[in-house]
């Protein structure tokens, strides 16, 4: 095996902004941000966007957005006659 092949992994602490849920994982990035968590040691912090506890697609709150209209539009320019 060649030496210094694989990126070095951290522990870290994964936040999502946008529901407050925090999760214990593996990492190659690393933070200047600490947080203290559950077992008492401080882990780096790196914030998230998204999350399984804010995607739509894991909390069951999909939707489909259909601000403007552009299926009846299509169905209007392109639909049987």
């Amino acid at each position: 095996m060649k030496k210094d092949l694989h990126p070095k992994t951290y522990d870290v602490v994964y936040k999502d902004v946008s529901s407050d849920f925090a999760f214990l994982g593996k990492s190659t990035q690393n933070s200047k941000e600490t947080i203290k968590w559950e077992d008492g040691n401080t882990y780096p912090l790196l914030k998230v966007e998204i999350s399984s506890a804010s995607h739509p697609f894991y909390t069951g709150k999909q939707r489909v957005m259909d601000t403007e209209g552009r299926i009846d539009r299509f169905k209007k320019k392109y639909g049987k006659k």
